[in-house]
């Protein structure tokens, strides 16, 4: 066995000397045996990039390291989760990421700082060809995604399907209240009163600018309900010719007119008996039916067009409108006594423009509904083009941000979707983007009703508020986040995992 000499190496006395030589160590041997590595700063800008990874730049359509170094991770390699790494500071030891250079085995692993924050992130290329190296693993991958898409297609297929009409001629609810997408205190709060409506069966009256999702509400309402099991039957008043609503509403007895049906014809009173009966758009209906549909709703009985018979019905009555039924009263073009008989369980339905913090969930919600309906991978919007959705008007609420959302995934070459790609989609819709928002969280609308709600209910909300501001803050380091908080790590985890 060698001596060892005064000038020979030796290992640094302190253990922070030793952690850093470590560190070196490993870096250099990545950074030699890896197909590549490249470092991304806290931002998610790519800040370097080894010699060995420069071979993969023509294939992701590159020519030089200036044009790769410096631009988001996002924007110069398609599907990588590096952004996820950064944000939850968790590490991704082995992965598989293809994209349009090939199909490579790599890790991602945060980098602190020594306060334990989450300063950038470095991304290692294992193998660069699995398919010869990992075959196995790559066989199982590709399985998993057949089945995958399988359950996709399947899902998009039962959703298509959901409003089939059943075998007896009824239709059912598509939607329940997780179908509403939202965790903002105004999303929270009219899911709860939709909630307790559901528990009754007085007519619900929801309010709301268009597109604000008062329908599925309306769905979700049944759904909930003690009805159903019954039918759920909608008519959008707007929609149907002032001539044809009555026999639309109370159907049409056998031979009532020239051309009518010998049979004759149910109309929605009928078809939802039993259930419950949607009035979309009540605002819009003529006035000469307004008499005769209070009539019903008092009576709980119908005569049919051409009948001199009076039937029952058994009908829960849901309406909606966009317009200000208070106003039509006053101006004489909505019968009083009508309003009241609907204005019984009112649910005003927030526009987006005040839960603008629900515009992340929204967006992933309406892109993986895109990718079933069209058989694509969902869209990956980066964290501009989030922050200029986040600060626009949004006058059409939730019905414009899916047609901005689905004619920016139409135009685009690639899964990713940037700022500028949603601002020309706007600019050409004749809307002038506004300024964009970074912090939706911060975007509050104050409004008091939201606190007349049970003490403990609001409580449990500020404290997963705060449990998320502090996740965010330390970069998803639990430790850190429980030591800010001032609880143990065994409770934070328990939140976490039950947030109610």
């Amino acid at each position: 066995m060698p001596l060892l000499t005064d000038d020979a190496p030796a290992l640094p006395l302190d253990a922070q000397g030793i952690l850093e030589l470590a560190a070196r160590s490993m870096f250099q041997l990545f950074s030699s045996v890896s197909q590549g590595m490249f470092l991304v700063d806290r931002s998610g800008r790519i800040v370097w990039v080894n010699e060995g990874y420069q071979r993969f730049l023509p294939d992701l359509g590159f020519s030089s390291v200036d044009q790769f170094v410096g631009r988001t991770v996002e924007e110069v390699i398609p599907n990588t989760q590096m952004r996820r790494v950064l944000e939850t500071g968790q590490p991704v030891l082995i992965d598989l990421l293809t994209n349009k250079a090939g199909t490579f085995v790599v890790s991602r692993i945060p980098l602190r700082d020594d306060a334990d924050r989450v300063i950038g992130a470095i991304g290692i290329v294992l193998f660069d060809h699995p398919e010869t190296t990992l075959q196995p693993l790559i066989s199982k991958f590709a399985l998993l995604q057949r089945d995958l898409d399988d359950a996709r297609r399947e899902l998009a297929s039962q959703r298509r399907r959901s409003l089939a009409v059943a075998g007896d001629g009824e239709r059912r609810s598509k939607y329940t209240f997780a179908s509403f997408i939202g965790s903002s205190p105004a999303a929270a709060e009219v899911k709860r009163q939709a909630r307790r409506a559901a528990q009754s069966q007085s007519p619900v009256l929801l309010l709301g600018e268009t597109g604000t999702g008062k329908e599925l509400l309306a769905h979700a309402i049944h759904a909930a309900s003690s009805r159903a099991g019954g039918p759920f039957v909608s008519v959008n008043i707007a929609a149907v010719p002032d001539t044809l609503l009555e026999a639309e509403f109370f159907g049409v007895a056998p031979g009532a007119y020239t051309g009518a049906d010998r049979k004759g014809r149910d109309g929605k009173f009928k078809l939802a008996d039993g259930g419950t009966l949607f009035l979309d758009e009540i605002g819009d209906m003529p006035q000469s039916l307004q008499a005769k549909l209070l009539r019903a709703l008092q009576e709980g009985e119908i005569e049919p067009l051409g009948s001199n018979k009076l039937v029952p019905f058994n009908v829960r009555i849901l309406a909606a409108t966009s317009r200000d039924l208070a106003a039509l009263v006053r101006e004489g073009k909505f019968r009083e006594d009508l309003f009241y008989r609907l204005h019984v369980l009112p649910v005003r339905v927030p526009p987006l423009r005040v839960r603008r913090s629900d515009i992340p969930a929204l967006v992933e919600a309406l892109g993986e509904d895109l990718a079933l309906r069209n058989g694509t991978p969902p869209p990956e919007l980066l964290p501009d083009a989030l922050a200029l959705l986040a600060g626009q008007p949004w006058r059409g609420n939730i019905r414009e941000l899916r047609n901005v959302l689905e004619q920016a995934v139409m135009r685009s070459d690639s899964q990713s979707i940037d700022a500028a790609q949603l601002e020309r989609v706007l600019r050409e819709a004749g809307v002038e983007p506004a300024a964009p928002v970074q912090d939706t969280t911060a975007v509050v609308v104050e409004d008091e009703s939201r606190y007349l709600r049970p003490l403990a209910e609001q409580v449990a909300e500020l404290e997963q508020r705060a449990i998320h501001a502090a996740m965010k803050a330390h970069g998803g380091n639990k430790l850190a986040t429980a030591r800010q908080l001032g609880i143990s790590r065994a409770t934070l985890y328990g939140r976490l995992e039950n947030p109610e």
